[in-house]
């Protein structure tokens, strides 16, 4: 079981350091950690974020366990040169394609949440995002029209078995769960929603013990303030899943808190995959012992189950972080004083 470890900028390494020191006290049997230089330290070693050696190893590995990209003394540099080009550089190279990203509210966080507890309490989800494709991907641009107005225009498509290998992706992650999939489109307006909503449905056929239904997106952003525990896994498109788990991450109260995976072909335990808390490098707060690395564990526990297969270990991890939190083991970002450290050293005695 070979693990890439690329730590990144800013606050990367420090919490990917207490990730490893998880892994490590698990003691798995030919498990294989190797370091790679990624963002805008990759830059300053090999004048490319993302250099042909990290890459290599990015290739040969099982997974990746990912740190968070980004140093402000880069923004100057040519956008292909910038330390964001590695975590896009991966993704396209290894067909990196869905999203993963969960959202529960531990107990003892209720306080936390700008959500009533009794509302927060009940949230437990997974969104699926494609990564690839949508109006993000999509033929774009600027032009002036005759009377001399300028217009931006954006292309939002979907071929059918881009929808589909997604849906298959969560499918078999709701068959992991609870057993209930909702897919998020707006198919009363657009056609990419109407061919989405069938390829969707189509797919289910080959899930007879998922519950599938359907929302329109307005409706789920409204549904995930008012009653987010009706929620088991969300499945849904580049546009709609960016805002979405934008706004579930902020529903259980803290970024600190939420870990994510990019997974490309194969099935949940079987999946190359690149796994990072979603909160970026922070250079602020970088080297000052502050950052809280529970994202980076739990996104380790990520790693375990979808690429390595190992449900008991990924169980393990999240129930020492549930533990530890508690356990009142709180970081700055949820009004604590527990340093980075402090924190890792938590959740190992807890394992």
């Amino acid at each position: 079981m070979k693990i890439a470890v690329f730590a990144g900028d800013g606050i990367g390494p420090e919490v990917t350091r207490e990730a490893v020191r998880v892994l490590e006290a698990l003691a798995l049997p030919g498990l294989e950690l190797i370091a790679g230089d990624v963002g805008g330290s990759a830059w300053r070693k090999h004048g490319h974020p993302l250099p042909p050696e990290t890459l290599a190893i990015a290739q040969a590995a099982d997974a990746i366990l990912f740190g968070a990209v980004g140093d402000f003394e880069c923004d100057r540099l040519e956008r292909h040169l910038r330390p964001e080009q590695a975590i896009l550089g991966l993704r396209k190279e290894l067909g990196l394609f869905a999203n993963l990203r969960p959202a529960r509210l531990f107990a003892g966080l209720e306080d936390c949440s700008a959500l009533r507890p009794e509302v927060a309490s009940a949230i437990d989800l997974l969104i699926v995002r494609e990564l690839n494709g949508d109006v993000y991907f999509g033929e774009k641009g600027m032009r002036t029209l005759a009377d001399g107005r300028r217009q931006g225009w954006d292309m939002m498509s979907y071929a059918e078995d881009e929808v589909a290998r997604i849906a298959h992706v969560a499918f078999r992650a709701a068959e992991g769960r609870r057993g209930r999939l909702c897919s998020i489109d707006k198919a009363n307006v657009l056609e990419t929603s109407q061919l989405w909503r069938e390829v969707v449905s189509a797919v289910a056929a080959d899930y007879p013990d998922v519950a599938l239904s359907h929302m329109y997106v307005d409706n789920a952003a409204m549904q995930l303030v008012r009653n987010p525990g009706q929620f088991d896994v969300i499945v849904t498109g580049n546009l709609f899943g960016d805002i979405l788990s934008d706004q579930a991450s902020m529903c259980v109260g803290s970024i600190g808190l939420l870990a994510s995976a990019a997974l490309g072909a194969g099935s949940p335990g079987g999946s190359k995959g690149l796994y990072e808390p979603i909160h970026g490098s922070a250079p602020d707060i970088a080297g000052q012992n502050r950052a809280n690395p529970m994202a980076s564990i739990l996104s380790a526990a990520m790693l375990l189950r979808h690429s390595l297969g190992r449900e008991d270990e990924a169980a393990r991890i999240e129930s020492a972080v549930a533990r530890a939190l508690a356990d009142g083991v709180r970081g700055s970002d949820l009004g604590g004083s527990h340093g980075t450290a402090a924190i890792g050293d938590a959740v190992l005695a807890r394992l």
